[in-house]
């Protein structure tokens, strides 16, 4: 099967493009480290979309990942219900990744995704040296996310087939 990665960025702020209608979804920063909850939000989120590379990982792999001060996760809810999530990177050379972005299957459909991709791009250009977004996302991924990424201001930089 061949797999198409595009790579996105946004350099500036003013380049997202907002959705601001929540449509009733909260998202709250986990600021406690618990790398069982980040590994359950990967396989809840990331199970329909074949992400395995993480799976096979030990615990205290998680929990080196997860404990990296440089790694930060919000979590969407929606009437108590965990609806999606994102971790947001940083790196020394002011980029700060959207290592991990998506919703649960239950909730995809239901005009989350814009808002809660707003949210993972604005708070990343909340943190203090972020001089540019970025994120990956392939063909493998919902039929609608590359679009989402574009919608909000994202730009292509870099595609590759493997």
């Amino acid at each position: 099967m061949t797999v198409t990665t595009y790579y996105l960025e946004m350099k500036s702020p003013e380049q997202l493009n907002e959705k601001t209608q929540a449509n009733g979804l909260d998202i709250v920063e986990a600021k406690i480290d618990e790398f069982r909850f980040n590994k359950f939000l990967y396989q809840l989120v990331g199970e329909q979309w074949q992400w395995t590379d993480k799976l096979s990982l030990s615990d205290q792999t998680w929990k080196t990942y997860v404990e990296n001060p440089n790694l930060r996760t919000w979590v969407a809810y929606y009437d108590g219900a965990i609806a999606g999530y994102f971790e947001l990177k940083t790196t020394e050379s002011g980029d700060t990744e959207i290592a991990y972005f998506g919703l649960a299957a239950n909730f995809i459909g239901k005009g989350f995704g814009g808002y809660l991709l707003s949210q993972a791009i604005l708070n990343a250009w909340k943190i203090e040296g972020t001089e540019r977004v970025c994120v990956n996302t392939c063909s493998l991924d919902h039929h609608s996310a590359l679009a989402n990424y574009k919608a909000r201001g994202l730009t292509l930089y870099k595609e590759t087939v493997s």
